[in-house]
C-alpha cells in the first residue's frame, strides 16, 4: 500500500473527526494510518487497511488507530485488530520489548533475568466479523500460544530466559499457576497471553513483577512509558530461541507443586459432595478439576464445554464468565440429572470460581459477593482473633461483618485489581503493616472482589480459584453430613448479619466514541455530585482521585486512572459506586442496600434487593443523561453485554417502531422479519441478549396484541 493521497487523508480526518469526541483523537489516528500504511514492517496488514479506508470504517478506523492500547486493571487487553489500539503482533511485542527494558532498569542492565510465560486457548476468528470478508488478514488463526512463542522469542534474543508449557502438548498455565511459579522459580517477571472472561475475539498481555503480581502505580506507569519509547524490536525465530537453550518447559513436578499448595486450605475430611464442574472451555479442568479429584470429591463435567476452544462454542453469547448465570445453564442442566450437590465453574484462565448451589425446585446462582461472604466465614470459622480479611471497596459489606464478626482485621476500601490486595500482602511481608492491618502473611485467611476473584495464599498473588473451589466443596461436604446444604450457610449469614443486596449494572460502551462517553459520565458526576439518588438524600460523597482522601496523593497517570472511582453513600446501609472497568469497554454501576433480617431472610432479602434496583436504575438515569442519552425500561433489562446504543435503540427505537408499523397497517411477518433483521446486525446473539427487555415490554408496557402476536415468535426459543 502506497502513501494516502492529499483526498484520502482530507476524506479520513473528516470522517473520523465527525465521531471523535476529541478532534485530536482523528489527528492522532491519522498519524498512526499514515505509519501503518507506508511502514515495511506492517505490510502484510496493508491489505486489510486498504480495504478498511476504501469502505470509509470510520468508526473502527478511529478506534484502531487513536491511541496505544493502555494498561488496565488487568493489564494489557482488548480486541485483536491492526493498529495501536488492538492486541496484534506488533502490540504484544513492543510490550514485551519495553517489559524487557523495564526488568534491565529495575535489576541492572547485566543482571541473569528470566520470565514465566502463560497463555490460554484463544484463536481469533473474527466472530464479530469486523473485517471485510476476503480479504488477506493475518490475524486470521492467530492464538495465544502463536503469541506466547513470538513473546519467549523476544525475551530470548533479548538474552533473557523462559519458562512456559511446550506448545502443542495440551498443557497450558492458568494466571494463578504463572503466579506461583514465578515465585517458585524465582523469575524477576512474567507475561500471561490472555483476555481472561472477554469475547473471542479479545486477547491481551498481563505483566507480572517477581511478587508474581501485577504492577502497581506508579511502576506500572514507568514500564506504559517504557513501552511507548520502543522503536525496534529485538527479536529471532522461534527455532531458534529453542536453539538457544534458554526456553525450559515447565514439568509436570512444579504442576503438583501448585495443586499441592492449594490444598493447603482444606480443614478437615468431609469429601462427600457430589460436583458438577465447567471450565467453560478454557484450563480450569487442568488446575480446579484435577485439584476437586486428587482431594477426593466426586467430579462431573460438563462435555459440551471440557474441550479447549477458544471460540467457546458450548457458552451462550459466547461470554465465558462464571459472573454471568447464563455461562452455567448446562452445567446446571447436569447437575438437575444426576442430583449434585454444587455446580463450580472457572474462566478461561482459571483465575475466577463462579457456583450454584441446589435449593428446592432448582438452582440458586451463588453471586461472587455471596461466594466471598461464604469463603470468609468458612475460612475464619475457629479461627484466633486478628487474622486478616481483606476486600475491594465495590465488595459487598456482608464480607465485612462476617469477618469483623469473627474478631478478623478488615481491609475494605482497595480499588479494584487483585494486585492492590497483593500489595496488601507485600506490605506485611516487608513492614508487619499495611492499610490499617497488623501482622504476617499468614494471617491473611482471604483476599477477595466482587467479581468472583479470590486470593487465599501467599504463595500467588493473583486470583486463584482453586482455593475457594476447594473451601465450596469442601464447606459444601460439611453441609450434606450435617443434613444441611450450601444455601443454608448463606441464609444463615444474612441472618446473622442482616440481609444484604448488591446489584451491579454495566454499560457497555465500546471504542473511541464509548470511551469519551465514560469519561464524560465520571467527569459530569464528579463536576457536579448527585445529592439525592432514588429519593434517598446522599449523605456522603467520595472522590477517590481526591488527594486530600484516603489514597493520599496521586503518584502517576495509571494511578489517577485506576482512581476514577466515585462513591455515594445514602445513610449507613446504602451506597452506590460508579467506575470504568480497566479491562472492557464499558463503566460499572454497584448498588447495595441493606435491611434488617428479622425473622424471614427471604422477604427481607426481596426487599434489600428491589432497594438495591431502585439505586442502581435511577443512577443509570442520571448517569446517561451526562451524556445525552436515555435508556427505556425495555432497554436495561437487556442484557448487559449488549452494547450501550442498541440497548437504547431496542427501547426507543425497534419496539416503537414495531408499534408504528402495526399501525401503519403493515404486515405482521413483515414487522417481524425487520425487526428480526436488525436484532442480527447487532452480532453475536442479538435476540437472546434482547429476551429479557422484550418480555419485560410485552408484559409491563402497553404492548397491542397484534404487535405481541408478530414478534413472539422470534423470542419464543428463549
Amino acid at each position: 500500500m502506497t502513501a494516502l493521497t492529499t483526498a484520502a487523508r482530507e476524506r479520513l480526518l473528516a470522517g473520523m473527526t465527525s465521531i471523535a469526541s476529541d478532534p485530536g483523537q482523528a489527528r492522532d489516528a491519522l498519524a498512526s494510518i499514515e505509519l501503518w500504511s507506508t511502514a515495511p514492517g506492517f505490510v502484510s496488514y496493508q491489505p486489510l487497511l486498504s480495504a478498511l479506508i476504501e469502505r470509509e470504517r470510520f468508526d473502527l478506523l478511529l478506534d484502531s488507530f487513536y491511541r496505544v492500547l493502555p494498561f488496565g486493571t488487568g493489564g494489557r487487553r482488548g480486541p485483536v485488530g491492526l493498529g495501536p489500539n488492538r492486541i496484534n503482533p506488533w502490540t504484544l511485542g513492543t510490550s514485551v520489548q519495553g517489559n524487557i527494558e523495564f526488568l534491565r532498569a529495575r535489576f541492572g542492565a547485566d543482571a541473569s533475568l528470566s520470565v514465566v510465560i502463560a497463555s490460554d486457548v484463544r484463536v481469533f476468528s473474527d466472530l464479530k466479523e469486523a473485517f471485510p470478508a476476503g480479504v488477506s488478514s493475518p490475524l486470521l488463526g492467530m492464538s495465544s500460544v502463536d503469541l506466547a512463542q513470538q513473546a519467549a522469542a523476544i525475551y530470548v534474543a533479548n538474552g533473557v530466559d523462559v519458562f512456559m508449557a511446550e506448545p502443542g502438548s495440551g498443557r497450558y498455565l492458568s494466571t494463578p499457576e504463572l503466579s506461583f511459579l514465578i515465585r517458585v522459580l524465582g523469575a524477576q517477571g512474567g507475561l500471561n497471553v490472555s483476555a481472561s472472561h472477554n469475547h473471542p475475539d479479545d486477547n491481551g498481555g498481563k505483566f507480572y513483577t517477581e511478587l508474581g503480581a501485577q504492577e502497581v502505580p506508579p511502576y506500572d506507569e514507568q514500564m506504559v512509558d517504557l513501552v511507548e519509547a520502543v522503536r525496534e524490536v529485538r527479536s529471532c525465530s522461534w527455532e531458534e530461541a529453542q536453539a538457544t537453550g534458554r526456553v525450559r518447559f515447565v514439568g509436570e513436578d512444579l504442576h503438583e507443586a501448585y495443586l499441592a499448595d492449594g490444598s493447603l486450605v482444606l480443614s478437615g475430611t468431609e469429601r462427600g459432595a457430589r460436583i458438577v464442574f465447567t471450565n467453560l472451555h478454557g484450563v480450569g479442568d487442568q488446575t480446579v478439576g484435577e485439584a476437586l479429584e486428587r482431594a477426593g470429591f466426586e467430579v462431573h463435567y460438563v462435555p459440551s464445554q471440557r474441550a479447549h476452544d477458544g471460540s467457546f462454542p458450548g457458552v451462550r453469547f459466547r461470554a465465558p464468565n462464571p459472573e454471568y448465570p447464563t455461562a452455567l445453564q448446562q452445567a446446571e442442566e447436569l447437575g438437575t440429572r444426576i442430583g449434585a450437590d454444587l455446580i463450580l465453574a472457572t474462566d478461561p484462565d482459571a483465575d475466577r470460581i463462579g457456583g450454584m448451589a441446589p435449593v428446592e425446585g432448582g438452582w440458586r446462582f451463588l453471586t461472587g459477593n455471596e461466594l466471598s461472604a461464604l469463603v470468609a466465614a468458612a475460612r475464619f470459622e475457629g479461627a484466633p482473633p486478628g487474622k486478616i480479611g481483606i476486600k475491594t471497596e465495590v465488595t459487598t459489606s456482608l464480607f465485612s461483618r462476617v469477618v469483623l464478626a469473627a474478631g478478623g482485621q478488615l481491609v475494605d476500601n482497595l480499588l479494584v485489581g487483585c494486585k492492590y490486595i497483593a500489595g496488601v500482602l507485600h506490605g506485611l511481608e516487608t513492614t508487619g503493616e499495611s492499610s490499617g492491618v497488623t501482622g504476617s502473611v499468614d494471617d491473611v485467611l482471604i483476599g477477595t472482589e466482587e467479581s468472583h476473584g479470590f486470593l487465599l495464599r501467599a504463595s500467588t498473588r493473583d486470583k486463584d480459584a482453586v482455593p475457594p473451589a476447594l473451601v465450596l466443596a469442601e464447606l459444601t461436604a460439611v453441609r450434606k453430613a450435617q443434613g444441611s446444604s450450601l444455601a443454608e450457610a448463606l441464609e444463615e449469614l444474612y441472618k446473622a448479619h442482616g440481609a444484604v443486596a448488591n446489584v451491579q449494572i454495566p454499560l457497555v460502551m465500546a471504542g473511541a466514541v464509548g470511551r469519551g462517553r465514560i469519561l464524560a459520565i465520571q467527569e459530569a458526576l464528579r463536576r457536579t455530585p448527585l445529592t439525592e439518588i432514588a429519593g434517598r438524600a446522599v449523605t456522603a460523597f467520595h472522590d477517590r482521585q481526591d488527594e486530600a482522601g484516603v489514597f493520599g496523593p496521586i503518584v502517576s497517570g495509571t494511578d489517577r486512572s485506576s482512581r476514577d472511582v466515585l462513591a455515594f453513600q445514602m445513610g449507613p446501609d446504602h451506597r452506590l459506586v460508579i467506575r470504568p472497568s480497566g479491562t472492557e469497554p464499558k463503566t460499572k454501576i454497584y448498588a447495595e442496600a441493606i435491611v434488617p433480617a428479622g425473622d424471614d431472610v427471604g422477604q427481607a432479602l426481596i426487599e434489600a434487593d428491589r432497594q438495591a434496583r431502585e439505586l442502581a436504575t435511577d443512577f443509570v438515569r442520571h448517569a446517561l443523561a451526562a451524556i445525552g442519552m436515555e435508556l427505556g425500561p425495555a432497554g436495561l433489562f437487556c442484557s448487559p453485554l449488549l452494547g450501550i446504543d442498541e440497548r437504547v435503540a431496542f427501547a426507543s427505537q425497534v419496539l416503537p417502531g414495531a408499534v408504528a408499523q402495526a399501525e401503519a397497517g403493515v404486515p405482521g411477518p413483515d414487522i417481524a422479519a425487520q425487526v428480526l433483521a436488525t436484532l442480527q446486525g447487532w452480532g453475536g446473539d442479538g435476540v437472546g441478549m434482547t429476551a429479557d427487555g422484550y418480555r419485560w415490554w410485552r408484559d409491563n408496557g402497553d404492548a397491542p396484541p397484534s404487535v405481541v402476536q408478530a414478534l413472539d415468535p422470534i423470542w419464543s426459543g428463549e
